[in-house]
């Protein structure tokens, strides 16, 4: 399939490259389908791009990397939706809000995307009770990140 893409121009995505939100993004309910680009050169990022809307697409990062505590609990309801049957089946990401200088660019752990690698259905879940927030730094993250596990 090719899409036009605001970071690449326009580029051919293999369907494994695809992830559908049921019900969209928050803020973005009617944007459905969105393909997962490689940022050549830096395996830590990738670009969402919706596959209808060339000016729609959101820098992701693996919060691990930067946040090795990081944890959370998927609820039931996110877990039948998805299809999960095992954790190893999941990828989790978090949308990144770049600045200039990039070092002091945020990510957002309140709000992670979660994908089943399975059937590639996705969703942007919202965590409660807990200290994430929508600015948690790039840089240095392992010491600003707390929460109530």
């Amino acid at each position: 399939m090719k899409i036009e893409s605001v970071y690449f121009g326009e580029i051919n995505v293999k369907d494994e490259q695809l992830i559908t939100f049921e019900n969209g993004i928050p803020g973005f309910q009617t944007e459905t389908e969105f393909a997962l680009l490689d940022l050549e050169g830096n395996p830590a990022f990738k670009i969402m791009q919706s596959t209808k809307t060339t000016e729609l697409a959101f820098v992701l990062t693996n919060p691990f990397l930067i946040y090795p505590n990081y944890e959370f609990e998927l609820d039931d309801a996110t877990v039948e939706n998805l299809k999960i049957e095992k954790g190893e089946d999941v990828v989790v990401w978090a949308i990144v809000t770049v600045q200039e200088p990039f070092d002091q660019s945020t990510m957002n752990l309140s709000a992670p995307v979660v994908i089943n690698l399975n059937n590639n259905q996705a969703k942007q879940i919202s965590l409660v009770g807990t200290d994430y927030h929508t600015k948690h730094p790039i840089k240095g993250g392992e010491h600003h990140a707390r929460a109530n596990t």
